[in-house]
């Protein structure tokens, strides 16, 4: 019988090319869209190890492996949590632009002070004109 010289299958492959991503939103199904940090957005697989014992939010930090074939496409193979991603920034792995700890990933530049902004104050004459 021949003896298997081959170090491992394809989840030992899987993880050569990595790089850090924040989620920008669920898509379901066991994927996401996540913002990667070289400025591209992939369509991630969240592989079956994490997939329904680990939970994805929009702006969490992943780790994803990139594939060679697809370049739009990447697996994730790791989601950091909130102290451990406090700890990447620190040691300069991410960006300074990343903002850590918020379930929205949007505007950078937006204020989050402005609580009145939804309320509308109308005089009389103006209704009539809209």
């Amino acid at each position: 019988m021949a003896k298997n010289k081959g170090k491992g299958g394809k989840n030992r492959k899987r993880g050569k090319n990595e790089e850090y991503a924040q989620v920008v939103r669920m898509l379901g199904n066991g994927r996401c869209e996540a913002a990667c940090i070289d400025g591209s957005k992939r369509l991630c697989h969240i592989r079956g190890n994490l997939h329904k014992k680990v939970w994805i939010a929009a702006g969490d930090i992943i780790l994803v492996g990139l594939r060679d074939y697809q370049d739009d496409k990447a697996d994730v193979i790791l989601k950091y949590f909130s102290d451990e991603a406090r700890l990447l920034k620190a040691r300069d792995e991410l960006p300074k632009n990343i903002r850590l700890n918020e379930g929205l990933v949007g505007d950078l530049d937006e204020d989050d002070g402005n609580e009145g902004d939804d309320y509308f104050d109308f005089e009389d004459g103006e209704i009539d004109s809209i």
